[in-house]
């Protein structure tokens, strides 16, 4: 019964998502669809935003390369992925993809929602801390940040019931204490959906209610009136004991409608003087770094950078809601876009401060800084889409040219970062370690893993553009061109 409920809302949540894929995409068996990896790879672009390298085809090395692509991203943002493996994904086993998926929506729904409540509900959130340690020693290890991580897992939990608890709280007797039996009866689902949307609900009328008559009406005002998918139905939420996860998943979506309400004016205005305030003293706090350290060493200098960061991306967390306003400049109050220059001149500072930096970094780093950046670029760029084949077979040909000569330089640019030996004459560091292992993790997880899959793009682009120029050229000699030897003397001259 928990599979079967797990497997309903996990897909119905999944196709809520990959709604806004382009183009929108249907699972409609999660254990087969998930098995050549596209719908694992689509799912996580959608949800990160970011653009992950895939195989085209759907062979067994293809969908094994997906779900490997798919199962490193996550890993690399300290997701653990305990016993989950590519061959028991591409097999389709029920526990290895639930449990898969329910990290995913744990990480992506659930905890960045329940991040912004951190807060609110004083929990200790990785991204909401009071005071940060400036010092090198503030630099946690990997075991630390694990530690970390999965006592934020209790606290994101635990965030999301003190805000159902909230909501509840506000019409009597209504309890929540879990995400099990709290819910069984409807009312906890309907009184969230009152506060929310206050005349949507009668709950003096529901407490008269059976627990299926509830929940279907809560699920039903859900969907029509606030636009929540229906994750969930009456008899899975109606029984002894329902399943946890999938009753999670369907609560945070009314946070994340809580989320997206409306602000009154007086509100935003008060936000917006805070996120001014803390803009202010960033950059008069980098422009004190800046001249402090104006004659300290690379080392020193890249120390106080990484601290600096480290403070700066903990402390704009509670301001980004207001930073990162959707609205388009027409829409934006005159505080607003004020708002946005000062946001968009001290990141242009601290972008700044990053390229002195990179060149400042001491022979050989500094080229093979430039050299990773000039390859990042290249990667990054979208292939030309372009209409005249004979002018896209150029451009292929003299993208594929530079990329080749860039990577003739990747052997040459490991040994040296290998080899690199980092003191001075007097055995101080040079470089911090974290910029080192930096260079390396860029070098090996941006450049080597997806050098081929780059190459063949544009091999691919190139021999497309052949290709549509070739039936370019058949279309219009569609008429007898005389003898043999004019056809073989024209066929030469192209």
């Amino acid at each position: 019964q928990r599979e079967f409920t797990q497997k309903k809302t996990f897909t119905s949540w999944i196709n809520s998502i990959l709604a806004k894929h382009t183009p929108p995409y249907v699972v409609s068996d999660l254990y087969t669809d998930i098995q050549q990896g596209h719908l694992l790879l689509d799912l996580l672009e959608v949800l990160s935003g970011q653009h992950l390298p895939r195989e085209k085809g759907s062979n067994t090395f293809q969908c094994r390369s997906n779900i490997e692509n798919a199962l490193t991203f996550l890993k690399n943002r300290s997701l653990k992925l305990i016993n989950i493996h590519v061959a028991d994904i591409i097999e389709g086993k029920p526990s290895i993809v639930l449990g898969l998926i329910w990290t995913i929506i744990f990480h992506f729904h659930i905890e960045e929602l329940a991040r912004t409540l951190a807060c609110t509900y004083n929990q200790p959130s990785p991204d909401c801390s009071t005071a940060i340690d400036s010092s090198p020693k503030a630099s946690r290890s990997a075991k630390k940040s694990a530690k970390i991580k999965e006592r934020w897992k209790m606290s994101a939990t635990k965030a999301l019931l003190l805000w159902a608890k909230e909501q509840c709280s506000l019409h009597g007797s209504v309890s929540v204490t879990d995400f099990k039996s709290s819910w069984r009866s409807g009312l906890a689902f309907l009184a969230i959906i009152q506060t929310l949307r206050p005349g949507l609900v009668d709950l003096e009328k529901a407490k008269a209610r059976s627990n299926k008559e509830n929940l279907k009406e809560a699920f039903r005002i859900a969907e029509l009136e606030l636009n929540i998918p229906r994750l969930l139905e009456p008899e899975d939420v109606d029984i002894v004991n329902p399943d946890e996860k999938s009753i999670m998943t369907y609560v945070a979506q009314f946070l994340q409608y809580s989320k997206n309400l409306p602000e009154s004016e007086e509100d935003m205005q008060e936000k917006v003087r805070g996120a001014m305030g803390w803009l202010a003293a960033q950059e008069e706090k980098l422009a004190k770094l800046l001249m402090e350290t104006e004659n300290e060493t690379y080392y020193q200098k890249y120390k106080e950078m990484m601290s600096f960061m480290e403070t700066f991306n903990q402390e704009k967390i509670p301001f980004l809601p207001v930073l990162s306003s959707k609205r388009g400049e027409a829409e934006l109050s005159e505080g607003q876009q004020q708002m946005r220059e000062e946001w968009d001149k001290v990141i242009s500072q601290i972008n700044e401060w990053k390229v002195k930096l990179d060149q400042m970094l001491p022979s050989p780093l500094g080229s093979i800084e430039a050299w990773l950046q000039e390859v990042e670029r290249l990667q990054a760029e979208d292939l030309p889409d372009l209409q005249d084949p004979f002018k896209a077979m150029s451009v292929f040909r003299e993208i594929i040219v530079i990329f080749k000569g860039l990577m003739d330089c990747f052997d040459s640019h490991l040994d040296t970062l290998q080899s690199f030996k980092n003191e001075d004459e007097k055995n101080m560091p040079l470089v911090l370690p974290e910029k080192l292992e930096e260079m390396k993790r860029r070098l090996f997880s941006n450049i080597h893993s997806t050098n081929l899959s780059t190459f063949l793009e544009y091999h691919y682009g190139l021999c497309s553009a052949i290709a549509n120029e070739v039936k370019l050229k058949l279309n219009i000699w569609d008429v007898k061109y005389g003898a043999k030897e004019s056809v073989e003397s024209l066929l030469e001259n192209w």
